[in-house]
């Protein structure tokens, strides 16, 4: 394609002096990976698809979504996960009473008295849950659209709002949320423009028979397993900066141009993309935006950094369309009454795109 974005190079990003080389990072980030997978292990039996997409978006600086039926060991993923990593780590619990305030903090007045016994009155920032490296956001779909919103900016710009004052975040800043597919009572949509916001939406699906056994035996035994701390927080920032100097091949990124074009069913000229299947034009009200393609790009990355590998490639980018592509797609009411899934029209897309 003429119009894709041209390829990045290690020069791309500025290393600070004395930094270690992107062979080193990349021998590290490899070893992290598996580190991360055995520290995770003590405490999560199986998964290690779900631990190998939380690992691309913890490179990534991505937030993820992960959604499955309750007693699937969503949250226990992400505390494992936090307790692994020299992070300082948050959770909230949303509930249907949950304020913006509860999440990002708010401004009190404080009185303080000097020696003199004069009375001095200011202004004083609480910051909520959020001001935390690793952010866990328990049943997101359980509080109402104006305290999702809370979440919008910090997402996306990395810092809150409260009252007429912005504060910086911690750096790195990720939220991990989870959300639970089947009950709807007492729960919210999440608004398309949230879901943008995250890098992936992971799904956690039930065990193998030998995992459940295993399962069923740790956690009615005394030993409950812990987990080791095995990256230190500068490890996680220089992995994290290594990620966007990783090269990508000019077919991997035009492969992901391709594939978020070929999810809308029409152009702004309201005629059909060419790439698109049939499937997109019956099915699919509204296809992946810009940030879509992006996104696949910036996983493939991060994907490539974890196994160790010098440049992203096609099949980086092919084994992250589901989970970067599926929560921007905006299913037809046909789709629901037909039971066709945005996995299913993904699936013709890459079928279609090659």
């Amino acid at each position: 394609m003429s119009n894709a974005p041209p390829q990045a190079s290690a020069s791309d990003v500025p290393r600070p002096p004395g930094a270690p080389s992107d062979v080193d990072l990349l021998s590290r980030s490899a070893g992290a990976s598996r580190a991360l997978h055995e520290a995770i292990g003590h405490k999560v039996v199986g998964q290690e698809q779900v631990v190998d997409l939380m690992l691309v978006a913890l490179l990534a600086r991505g937030h993820a979504l992960l959604v499955g039926v309750p007693g699937l060991a969503k949250t226990l993923l992400v505390a494992s996960l936090a307790e692994a990593l020299d992070l300082s780590f948050g959770r909230v619990q949303f509930t249907p009473d949950l304020l913006p305030a509860d999440i990002t903090g708010t401004d009190v007045l404080q009185e303080d008295e000097d020696n003199q016994g004069v009375v001095h009155r200011r202004v004083r920032f609480l910051a909520g849950p959020i001001f935390h490296n690793l952010i866990l956001a328990d049943e997101i779909n359980r509080t109402p659209p104006k305290t999702q919103a809370a979440l919008l900016q910090a997402m996306q710009e990395r810092r809150v709002t409260v009252g007429t004052r912005t504060h910086a975040l911690p750096d790195p800043f990720q939220v991990f949320a989870t959300r639970n597919p089947i009950e709807q009572e007492g729960t919210y949509p999440l608004p398309e423009a949230q879901l943008d916001r995250f890098l992936l939406e992971i799904h956690v699906d039930y065990p193998s028979e030998a995992e459940e056994r295993e399962i069923a035996r740790r956690t009615t035994s005394a030993d409950a397993g812990t987990v080791p701390r095995v990256i230190s927080s500068d490890d996680v920032r220089a992995l994290q900066a290594l990620v966007p100097r990783i090269p990508v091949t000019d077919a991997a990124i035009q492969l992901a141009v391709a594939l978020g074009r070929a999810t809308r069913p029409k152009d702004a000229r309201g005629a059909r993309e060419a790439t698109a299947p049939r499937e997109v034009a019956e099915y699919v009200r509204f296809g992946a935006g810009p940030r879509g393609s992006q996104a696949l790009v910036l996983a493939a990355k991060a994907r490539a950094a974890l196994r160790g590998e010098a440049a992203a490639d096609v099949d980086d980018v092919r084994a992250l369309v589901v989970p970067v592509l599926r929560h921007r797609l905006v299913m037809s009411y046909r789709a629901e009454a037909e039971g066709v899934r945005d996995t299913d029209v993904l699936r013709r897309v890459v079928e279609s795109v090659g």
